[in-house]
């Protein structure tokens, strides 16, 4: 039998608050596709600044999706990667790209011919 949904989960809201603050999923979505030092990171998602993508890797990192490793070399290296955890919501992340691939619209192409 299948179960049953209620209204209200607090393991799905708490998820929620995980992936859904402000750029976490493009945070999430560029340390998919492989960037893993702030600047690629940085240069992966337009708009962003630096102060909140530092706080959103903070965050990622405290919830267990992200992890920071620091190589001691000269310069020192900083890398993030995602943890199993954090890559675990890859079927989720692909099933909402495809969702908003077909379903949003963005104000520029709502103006632009679509091309047959």
């Amino acid at each position: 039998m299948a179960e049953e949904v209620r209204p209200y989960c607090p393991y799905y809201a708490r998820a929620m608050e995980m992936i859904g603050r402000r750029w976490a999923g493009a945070v999430l979505r560029a340390l998919w596709t492989g960037a893993t030092r702030f600047n690629e990171i940085a240069d992966a998602i337009p708009g962003m600044t630096d102060r909140l993508l530092s706080q959103r890797l903070k965050d990622l990192e405290a919830d267990g999706l992200v992890e920071r490793h620091v190589h001691h070399t000269r310069p020192v290296r900083i890398e993030y990667r995602l943890t199993a955890k954090g890559r675990s919501l890859g079927d989720v992340l692909f099933t909402l790209n495809q969702w908003a691939l077909e379903w949003i619209t963005l104000e520029d192409e709502a103006t632009r011919p679509r091309s047959s």
